[in-house]
């Protein structure tokens, strides 16, 4: 159903039926009531059009995902859909692929009043336009921080969390514990190796190797992986900040003919259902993944019922799980 079709059927102009699906004030009552009155004898999802037009909201959520491939991404987003529809929204999913301009065009249903907020789990640093193009419309980071401090977020400890992971591999009498790390434009790549380094620092360990791999894939992690055993003094274990990454160390440390966990020792990070998959299991560091999905449409929902409310930051509690292969 067009505009110019409600507006035959309503007996007003199409500029009568855009300022109401503006929610426009100027409307005269009387007009108002003939648009909602075609929207229903259109039989096009009547309850649904009508309630927009008279509330100016679409009860749907854009949720912007940097690699829907990768299985943490996927969880948090079977939370955030969980939560929408006990909310009443319903959710579009743009796979950015952190690309401005694929984010661009999906950020045009903003302006379009197509969907009422935003969740993203893209990297402010990579993609600075992103601020702009969002403007005021309600909006919440998950998984990922804005540095000011002025958008919504939801999120772990990071800098605990890796710390933790050192201290397990020192109990366990490693003394050159490698990372594979990411994009250090995400901050939350940033803050696992803070907290990398100075748990290195705190157990007065002085060797240290960060290889970055280039996606967060199997085959990125592998490769990765592989370039530290090449080093002149391969490592004793490796801390990966994602179970996928994890998983390709662990293949690359066997086809060279080591033992995990006894010449590498090898913890991931997410507790993704991965690192229960590959063998010896992973240990690593469990997100609340689906939670923290819940939480971030919480907190969206919040922006978009009071437009005036203060950004939250909610830090959600993670685990270590440990497994064989560490």
């Amino acid at each position: 159903m067009s505009i110019q079709k409600i507006a035959r059927l309503a007996g007003v102009s199409v500029a009568t039926v855009s300022r109401v699906l503006n929610n426009s004030e100027s409307v005269k009552p009387k007009n108002r009531e003939r648009v909602l009155q075609a929207i229903k004898e259109s039989n096009y999802q009547p309850n649904l059009l009508a309630r927009q037009l008279r509330t100016a909201r679409s009860s749907m959520i854009l949720v912007l995902v940097s690699d829907i491939g990768n299985p943490f991404c996927a969880e948090v987003v079977k939370g955030i859909e969980e939560e929408a529809e006990k909310s009443g929204y319903r959710i579009l999913l743009c796979n950015s692929g952190a690309d401005i301009a694929r984010s661009r065009s999906a950020l045009n249903l903003l302006s379009g009043k197509i969907v009422d907020g935003i969740i993203t789990m893209d990297a402010l640093a990579r993609l600075p336009e992103l601020t702009t193009l969002i403007g005021s419309a309600p909006w919440v980071q998950c998984a990922e921080y804005a540095d000011e401090g002025t958008v919504s977020c939801v999120g772990i400890n990071d800098v605990d969390a890796a710390r933790c992971v050192i201290d397990r591999l020192v109990e366990r009498g490693c003394q050159r514990i490698a990372m594979i790390n990411h994009d250090l434009s995400y901050k939350y790549a940033r803050l696992r190796e803070n907290g990398y380094l100075s748990g290195l620092q705190a157990h007065q360990l002085g060797w240290q190797k960060v290889e970055y791999a280039r996606d967060l894939s199997f085959n990125a992690g592998k490769t990765a992986m592989q370039k530290l055993l090449a080093a002149p003094q391969r490592p004793d274990a490796v801390f990966s900040i994602s179970d996928t990454l994890a998983a390709g160390a662990q293949q690359a440390i066997q086809e060279a003919g080591l033992s995990i966990p006894q010449d590498i020792a090898v913890v991931g990070f997410d507790g993704t259902d991965l690192g229960q998959m590959v063998t010896p299991p992973l240990s690593t560091v469990e997100q609340p993944s689906q939670a923290m999905g819940r939480e971030a449409l919480r907190l969206l929902v919040n922006r978009i019922d009071n437009p005036q409310a203060a950004p939250e930051s909610v830090l959600m509690a993670w685990r270590y799980i440990s497994r064989a292969s560490a």
